[in-house]
Parts: structure tokens; sequence; C-alpha cells
């Protein structure tokens, strides 16, 4: 038996996908506002720790 047999025997499994995606999308969309609205001077601090031999 193929997996999709097993999925399709499931009730209600069409709601994981889109519950999936709307974790993903408020993730990205967190990640992204963080991004614009962090401090310059974090933002030159994190970049620069690679870097850092200290």
């Amino acid at each position: 038996m193929k997996f999709i047999n097993y999925l399709q025997s499931i009730t209600g499994v069409s709601i994981y996908p889109m519950i999936s995606l709307v974790l993903f999308s408020l993730f990205f969309v967190a990640a992204a506002i963080w991004a614009f609205k962090a401090p310059k001077g974090m933002v030159d601090h994190i970049s620069n720790i690679p870097l850092d031999e200290s």
C-alpha cells in the first residue's frame, strides 16, 4: 500500500498543509518586521559576530 493511501484514510488531513503554510507565513512576516525595525547598532553587532576573534 502506498503512503498516499494512508493519508487519504485520515479524516480532515487536508487542513494540515494549510496550517503549516499559515505558520510559516506568520513566522516569515514576523522575522521580516523584526529585521526592519531592529536598531542599526544591534544589526551591525550581530553581523560582525562571525568576524570577531575574541
